[in-house]
């Protein structure tokens, strides 16, 4: 059973007052522009996301895309090599 908090009228102390410095709610969440694309993945890989996204409670396409992010914002400031280059 939750217990209900007493209240008292007692002196807080010295209380100051603090500037707004909370952005507007429009600008809390930033939304990138997202670009559609088709991709084949391997069950194996699609049900481990699933799984994962369940027990969080979070879209499992959102997983995936977060993890792509994340690996392009690690390695986009690395140089491109030979290889990723291109011919």
């Amino acid at each position: 059973m939750k217990r209900t908090p007493r209240y008292t009228d007692e002196k807080l102390g010295r209380v100051e007052v603090v500037e707004d410095f909370l952005p507007p709610p429009d600008q809390l969440v930033l939304k990138e522009t997202g670009v559609k694309v088709t991709i084949s993945l391997s069950k194996r890989s699609v049900d481990f996301f699933k799984a994962h996204a369940a027990r969080s409670r979070v879209p499992y396409q959102k997983m995936i895309r977060n993890l792509l992010d994340n690996y392009a914002d690690k390695y986009a400031q690395r140089p491109l090599t030979k290889r990723s280059s291109g011919p």
